[in-house]
């Protein structure tokens, strides 16, 4: 069993390095992260019935943990600042309007609620919103209703930003 977990794992860690990075500024704090997913996967394993794929239970499990995770930090006291330097871009960015586009976005994403950093993480995976709907545990009609309000959130947030 523990061979299996590993190889499935393995295959599919871009997906904890995507949510911790999405949850995560800090270099350590991603690690500590990632090490808290894999202990809950571990743990949960033996529970997966295989009634959805085995990628989607394990954003469900790998974004559950980010999020109890971020609400805790939530209640700590505000810590290091963001910074562009935190994030990788593509290395064939041509313009610097464009950065300021990307940075503005990743900004803006760093400050929604965890739900809301799930669903947009999974969007921008392009993942249906039936497939957002299984990973999250809401219906598919929310799923919708909460990726408008997030479209309209993240637009003010840039634009004041560009201000």
């Amino acid at each position: 069993m523990e061979k299996e977990f590993l190889e499935i794992v393995k295959r599919n860690q871009g997906i904890i390095h995507k949510v911790c990075s999405i949850y995560c500024d800090d270099e350590e704090d991603r690690n500590d992260m990632v090490q808290e997913i894999l202990a809950q996967l571990w743990k949960s394993y033996p529970s997966f019935r295989n009634e959805s794929k085995f990628t989607t239970w394990m954003y469900r499990v790998a974004l559950n943990t980010a999020i109890t995770s971020f609400k805790k930090q939530k209640r700590q006291p505000d810590r290091t600042p963001l910074s562009i330097h935190n994030y990788q871009f593509a290395e064939d960015i041509s313009s610097t309007e464009t950065e300021e586009h990307l940075r503005l976005l990743k900004d803006a994403v760093s400050r929604l609620t965890g739900i809301e950093k799930s669903i947009i993480l999974l969007f921008l995976e392009e993942k249906s919103y039936e497939e957002i709907a299984d990973i999250t545990g809401i219906t598919q009609n929310y799923v919708r209703v909460k990726m408008n309000r997030i479209k309209k959130k993240l637009k003010l947030m840039m634009s004041s930003e560009e201000e």
